[in-house]
């Protein structure tokens, strides 16, 4: 029987346990299976906390439903009985203090109709006379890869950018829209303007408006479960055979021998194993293979820090008629916070009647300040931001203060062509081995299940080859 040791027992980890025990069940060819996590719990960010009634997320809040491998795992987990999908009120953009309804006619931000632009007065008028010229700017020269900030200023220009674009596509991933890798994030956009000439135009060709029915407005396109995104973690764990997975086991190092790999743990323990799926942060990968300096490289990704503090209210201490479930910040200004979600309508099912759930992100690459704070003053600073475009006339009932440290890893600009250089020296040093996880083909929940279906794959067939 072959040996397979998984290290990293987050989502990516997880799902390529679950996809490792899948298959090998499903092709017949049985497989000794081990996954490691150095902390006592499994998850990595994906992190729920129940507390006086209400369902608290400490790390992402939903799950994208057109990402087909999350819905996919979530019907083999049977856990479509557990599904719950956002209330769709508006997103809105806070720009110079005042909250401004997102844009009708936008994907992610990006304007797709002129509508978009002429009609939303987060824009100036020189702001919309510029970013409707996109319509008419030639498409750019063919390149390998190029910073998205600088694609979409040269195509919509520097207000539609700062204003609305950066705010989602950069939100997302805390990152700097002038420093992220356009072809690792979005291609989509680069290809829709090398196709059509046009970012808009291609966005109108490529997803066409649908009429919006009364069944659609009230399923949205995020989803969680009932008892929150730890479900997800709980049910691939009990669908794991006993043995499988460990907690409070870290590895120290990994060395080649003739047969495989031995994988030395911190308690003096050794595992061997023919395959090995790394699912860890990046940062943890160069420590564990002293004699092959090449994975020293992965230093060299760039993460940022992020947190999000949650604020639970009496209903009657918050004024909020706007039917919506949060902002954006424009990324100008002082302010610290980058969005809010007011998770109360967003999410009803997480909270009381009759209370207010707020959940408040901080941490964007150039304001990294806030780390240093404690929590108190990390609150007080989000109360008072908050205080300048809400009505909050009392305190929180309670506060929870999650930090993510160097957690979200920035995918600068030719960090694909990087990432294939690295495993290509993987194949040929260490054969056999799997780097997988957010640091390296996506961030989101649905990339990581993908990515560790993908392993599972590879890393049968690897066996199967050798």
């Amino acid at each position: 029987m072959r040996n397979i040791v998984i290290i990293g027992g987050g989502i990516t980890g997880l799902s390529a346990a679950f996809y490792l025990q899948q298959e090998s069940k499903r092709k017949q060819e049985p497989i000794k299976l081990k996954l490691i996590e150095a902390s006592e719990r499994l998850g990595g960010k994906i992190k729920t906390m129940k507390r006086d009634g209400f369902t608290i997320e400490q790390g992402p809040d939903s799950l994208l439903s057109r990402k087909p491998a999350i819905v996919e795992l979530t019907k083999e987990l049977g856990l479509e009985d557990e599904m719950i999908f956002n209330e769709t009120g508006s997103s809105f953009i806070l720009v110079d203090g005042k909250l401004h309804p997102m844009p009708a006619g936008t994907f992610m931000g990006v304007p797709k109709e002129e509508k978009a632009i002429v009609d939303t007065e987060i824009f100036t008028e020189a702001g919309k006379k510029r970013a409707l010229e996109e319509l008419e700017i030639p498409k750019g020269e063919p390149v390998e890869d190029q910073p998205l900030g600088l694609f979409m200023r040269r195509r919509f220009g520097d207000e539609a950018v700062n204003r609305l674009i950066a705010p989602m596509l950069a939100g997302i991933h805390s990152g700097d829209i002038d420093a992220m890798s356009l072809m690792a994030i979005y291609p989509l956009f680069y290809e829709l303007e090398q196709k059509y000439g046009s970012v808009m135009k291609g966005l109108q060709e490529h997803m066409p408006n649908k009429p919006v029915t009364k069944e659609k407005r009230s399923s949205g396109i995020f989803f969680t479960f009932k008892d929150g995104l730890e479900t997800l973690v709980h049910q691939l764990h009990e669908k794991l055979a006993a043995d499988t997975v460990s907690t409070g086991v870290a590895a120290e190092q990994i060395v080649k021998t003739d047969f495989g790999y031995e994988i030395y743990l911190e308690s003096g323990e050794k595992l061997a194993a023919e395959a090995v799926i790394l699912a860890t942060e990046h940062s943890a990968v160069p420590n564990l293979f002293c004699d092959h300096p090449f994975l020293q490289e992965l230093k060299q990704i760039p993460a940022v820090s992020t947190a999000n503090v949650v604020m639970a209210f009496d209903g009657d201490a918050i004024e909020n008629d706007l039917d919506g479930t949060g902002f954006q910040v424009a990324r100008e200004g002082d302010i610290e916070i980058t969005a809010c979600t007011w998770t109360n309508k967003k999410w009803p099912s997480t909270t009381p009647e009759n209370k207010v759930l707020l959940r408040v992100y901080v941490g964007s690459p150039e304001k990294q300040a806030f780390m240093k704070l404690s929590d108190e003053v990390l609150t007080e600073l989000v109360l008072d931001e908050l205080k300048k475009v809400m009505t909050i006339k009392a305190d929180p009932q309670f506060t929870v203060v999650t930090r993510w440290k160097d957690a979200r890893p920035q995918y600068q600009v030719g960090h694909r062509k990087f990432i294939q250089r690295i495993r290509d020296e993987l194949s040929t040093q260490l054969p056999g081995i799997q780097i997988i996880g957010s640091s390296y083909d996506g961030a989101g929940i649905p990339d990581c299940v993908a990515n560790g279906k993908k392993a599972a794959l590879e890393a049968l067939q690897f066996l199967k080859n050798n």
